[in-house]
C-alpha cells in the first residue's frame, strides 16, 4: 500500500486547482509536481497518483458550479424546456463535449502508457506555449467588432449566445488534443473559442463551462475504471488524502477563476506562453543536469 500524505494531498491539490482554468496543463503540472514529490515510481504507486490527479479534478468541477451556478441553472431549466437561452447553451455544450466523449475512452490507455511521463509533457508545454505568444495578435488581426462597417460577418466577434454549433463543434475537436498532457484543456478551448471570434474572456468562460461535462466525464469514467481494477487508488492512497485534495482543488481553483478572468478582460494569453517555455526550459536544465530524475513512461 503507497499512502499518500496530507501534505502531499494539498500540494497536489493546489496544483491542480490553481493550473486546471489557467491555460497552462493542469495535468501536465501534476505530472512534473508528482515527480518532484517523488511519487512517480514504482510504477504501482504511480497509476495511483494518476487516477488521484484525476479524481480530484472534482474539486475544479465544484469551483465552476459555484461561480457560475446562474448559467447552470439557465441550463438545468432549459433541459426542462423553461429557458430558452440555457437550452440552447446546453446543447453548444453537449455539441462541444462530444468529440472527447468518444474519442477519451478509446485513446485513454494509450496515452497513459507512451504519454504520462516529464518529456512529452514538456514538448507540449514548449509547443503550445509558442502558439499562445502568437494567437492574440492574429485574432487583433482577422477579426473585428461588428460595427466595423467591412461586411464580413465571417470574421466578426461574436459572444456565446451567438456562437453557432459548427464553431461549437470546432473548439469540441481541438479540446481532444488536450488529451495529451503538457497541452492544457482550458489552454486549447480558450484558442479554439479564440479561433472561431470568442473574445479570451467569453472563450474562457466557455472553456469553464466545457469543463462541467469534459472533467465530470473524466472523473467518472476514472474512478469506475479504477474500482474494476484488482486494487484502487482510493485503497492505495487513503480516502482522507483523496477528500482534501477536492477541497484544496475547489478552493484554488475558484481563486484562480476569478483572476483569470478579470486578467483576460485586460491583457491576452501571452504571458502564459512564456511561462510554459520558462517551465519547459528549467525542467530541461534539471533533467540535464541530474537534479531531476523520472521514471520510465
Amino acid at each position: 500500500m503507497y499512502e499518500l500524505t496530507y501534505l502531499q494531498a494539498i500540494v497536489l491539490g493546489i496544483v491542480e486547482g490553481i493550473t486546471e482554468y489557467l491555460p497552462v496543463s493542469s495535468t501536465g503540472h501534476l505530472i512534473l509536481a508528482s515527480a518532484v514529490l517523488g511519487l512517480d515510481e514504482p510504477a504501482e504507486r504511480k497509476a495511483a497518483v494518476d487516477t488521484f490527479n484525476i479524481v480530484i479534478q472534482g474539486g475544479a468541477i465544484l469551483a465552476v458550479l459555484g461561480l457560475y451556478w446562474p448559467r447552470v441553472k439557465r441550463m438545468i431549466l432549459g433541459v426542462f424546456g423553461r429557458d430558452r437561452g440555457g437550452f440552447r447553451l446546453a446543447m453548444l455544450l453537449f455539441v462541444a463535449f462530444l468529440p472527447a466523449a468518444i474519442l477519451g475512452p478509446l485513446l485513454d490507455d494509450f496515452i497513459e502508457d507512451r504519454l504520462f511521463s516529464p518529456v512529452p509533457v514538456i514538448i507540449a508545454l514548449a509547443g503550445w506555449g509558442l502558439v499562445m505568444i502568437f494567437i492574440g495578435k492574429w485574432q487583433k488581426k482577422f477579426f473585428h467588432e461588428h460595427d466595423a462597417g467591412d461586411g464580413d460577418a465571417a470574421h466578426e466577434f461574436v459572444d456565446i449566445e451567438r456562437l453557432t454549433f459548427k464553431r461549437a463543434l470546432i473548439i469540441g475537436l481541438l479540446q481532444c488534443v488536450a488529451m495529451w498532457p503538457g497541452t492544457s484543456r482550458s489552454m486549447i478551448t480558450i484558442v479554439g473559442g479564440m479561433l472561431v471570434g470568442l473574445k479570451p474572456k467569453q472563450a474562457a468562460e466557455f472553456s469553464f463551462l466545457l469543463a462541467l461535462p469534459t472533467l465530470g466525464g473524466a472523473c467518472v469514467y476514472k474512478i469506475a475504471k479504477d474500482m474494476m481494477g484488482e486494487t484502487s487508488a482510493l485503497q492505495e492512497l487513503g480516502i482522507g488524502p483523496m477528500v482534501v485534495g477536492i477541497i484544496t482543488a475547489t478552493i484554488a481553483a475558484a481563486l484562480a477563476i476569478k483572476w483569470l478572468v478579470h486578467y483576460l478582460n485586460r491583457h491576452g494569453l501571452a504571458v502564459f506562453g512564456w511561462y510554459r517555455l520558462v517551465l519547459s526550459a528549467v525542467f530541461i536544465v534539471l533533467l540535464v543536469t541530474g537534479w531531476l530524475t523520472i521514471g520510465s513512461p
